[in-house]
């Protein structure tokens, strides 16, 4: 099993990657690979909403996102940190987030989602809920901790005192570990829940 880690910070070394190394102890334990992605201080524009990725399955801006989605369409679970930035997540992240789920067309059913938060003190639920709607959107389950997913600290480093976030972070990997397996299982017993064909209406329909 494979999980992906998408690190939104800007800053590869600061509170978000804290965050996230914790869980990465977690998930190697468990016996998961492991794989995170430094994009937070790459030039990563926005979707310009041109629909040219329905046809080509990949977005018309070759960059990084293109290069993550063989690695998001192979793996488990997909883990996205990033730090609080006026109560929302890294514009970077919301960027590289919007074009990596809107230009790809394979499944996403039943990959598991997580996401992490870091500040120096307040705007972390609201990001946390921002994050955890590309998750929704997919068909992708959330996996949920002790708390809401977050750590913090002000300079780069400093999460490493929380602990209660620390912890919470163990948890999160702990229990998304477990989803993970139990979806596997889930998939080999029962598969993945049948869709129906979909239905698109806009409100003037």
């Amino acid at each position: 099993m494979k999980v992906l880690m998408i690190n939104g910070s800007p800053r590869a070394k600061g509170n978000t990657a804290v965050a996230l190394k914790e869980m990465e102890k977690v998930f190697l334990e468990e016996g998961i690979e492991v794989e995170i992605l430094q994009i937070g201080a790459l030039e990563i524009r926005g979707c310009i909403a041109c629909g040219a990725c329905h046809e080509l399955g990949k977005c018309v801006y070759n960059d990084i996102v293109n290069d993550t989605i063989k690695k998001f369409e192979e793996c488990d679970g997909l883990v996205v940190g990033s730090p609080v930035y006026y109560a929302s997540a890294n514009a970077t992240l919301m960027a590289f987030l919007t074009r990596l789920f809107y230009s790809t067309n394979f499944d996403k059913t039943m990959k598991v989602g997580a996401s992490v938060v870091s500040a120096r003190r307040g705007g972390l639920s609201s990001t946390f809920d921002e994050l955890n709607k590309f998750f929704t959107i997919s068909g992708m389950p959330i996996a949920s901790g002790q708390y809401w997913n977050s750590v913090h600290g002000a300079k780069p480093g400093e999460a490493e005192q929380d602990e209660e976030g620390l912890q919470s972070m163990r948890t999160l990997a702990k229990n998304m570990a477990f989803l993970m397996k139990s979806i596997a299982l889930g998939k080999e017993k029962f598969g993945i829940p049948e869709k129906e064909p979909v239905v698109r209406t806009n409100f003037i329909h």
